[in-house]
């Protein structure tokens, strides 16, 4: 499977790196790392894209990375659209007091419009 991977600075994107590193190991699909510009973040784009580097290293996984600027949503589907693609894995979601899952505006963006499935790292 070829599987595109978006970061975006969160502990979920944390989670949802880690999670696809053990997948790929697993399985062997074909991974490519987008790591977003976002601003309002607990890490840089700069720190997500070493974190990558660090985490596909120490589990022997040969991946592509890449940085993407602009608007994180928009910019993670474009390059979607660009790939041939058959996963798309962001990060995402936190759960409400009631027990619902709430959705950031960069995670409903790309579940509402990328061109390929998405899985949903929480």
């Amino acid at each position: 499977m070829n599987v595109l991977l978006g970061l975006a600075g969160s502990d979920e994107s944390i989670t949802a790196l880690r999670r696809t590193i053990d997948r790929t190991t697993e399985i062997g699909d074909d991974l490519t790392i987008v790591v977003l510009e976002k601003e309002e973040t607990e890490r840089s784009q700069e720190e997500m894209y070493q974190q990558a580097e660090k985490l596909l290293s120490e589990a022997g996984v040969d991946a592509e990375i890449e940085r993407l600027e602009g608007e994180p949503g928009s910019s993670l589907v474009n390059y979607a659209e660009q790939g041939e693609f058959d996963q798309l894995v962001i990060g995402g979601g936190t759960i409400s007091p009631m027990g619902k899952i709430q959705l950031g505006s960069l995670t409903e963006f790309v579940l509402l419009n990328a061109p390929t499935t998405v899985k949903l790292v929480r």
